[in-house]
């Protein structure tokens, strides 16, 4: 699970927040004031910080330059309810890696923290293998066995499955796989997207109708969860 800290002194934003997060997976951890926020940021190992501009006792600009300043390279997204296009360059200059201005959607906030978490090696991606439930991937000979028999992927269906492996946890959009998966030069429909992963889902879900590892993100796309 990618390990979040919230810095926010709005207890309502906080509660609505954490809720909204931990039933996307992920685990986390708030701080109600810079001070305390500034020490967790940069005393524990997170994934990923949203840290709010105004906050108690040290606002979140000055806890954002103490933490680069400390070397701390956690991804960090400014939550604020300014809209100055100044505050978005100072937050951005001081070592923001995304602002977002309240209020905001929620699906808005998830693609920006799935967006930021993809482009950091938090998660080192498996170089020779991978196992999850029965199913066991082998990189290197490009094999798939399941409880030790082999499955038979054909090769966009295994590049597919490693796609997902590579990115486990992270919501990844039809397009995205599209690109990254077929190519721009292949142009097939998303509706191709939709057809591999039924038949991925055929040869390594227990119950392909109720799928427990490659899980639908409806409207946005699939998410890995081996």
């Amino acid at each position: 699970m990618k390990r979040l800290l919230l810095i926010e002194d709005e207890p309502g934003l906080v509660l609505t927040l954490r809720d909204r997060l931990t039933r996307e997976g992920y685990l986390v951890e708030a701080s109600g004031d810079g001070e305390s926020g500034l020490e967790r940021a940069a005393g524990e190992a997170f994934d990923l910080v949203l840290l709010d501009v105004m906050l108690p006792r040290l606002n979140g600009f000055d806890v954002l330059r103490e933490l680069r300043k400390r070397g701390v390279e956690t991804p960090i997204i400014m939550l604020t309810a300014k809209g100055q296009v100044v505050d978005k360059v100072v937050g951005l200059k001081l070592g923001a890696d995304d602002y977002v201005t309240k209020p905001f959607e929620m699906v808005e906030l998830l693609a920006r923290i799935e967006a930021k978490l993809r482009r950091v090696p938090a998660t080192t991606p498996p170089s020779e293998g991978y196992q999850f439930g029965d199913v066991r991937v082998d990189f290197r000979r490009a094999e798939v066995t399941r409880a030790g028999a082999p499955l038979e992927l054909s090769a966009r269906e295994f590049q597919l499955l490693k796609y997902f492996i590579e990115h486990r946890g992270a919501t990844l959009t039809r397009e995205e796989l599209l690109n990254e998966v077929w190519g721009y030069n292949s142009m097939p429909s998303t509706r191709t997207v939709d057809v591999h992963v039924a038949w991925l889902r055929q040869k390594i879900e227990p119950t392909p109708r109720h799928p427990q590892f490659i899980l639908t993100v409806h409207g946005m796309g699939y998410k890995f969860a081996g």
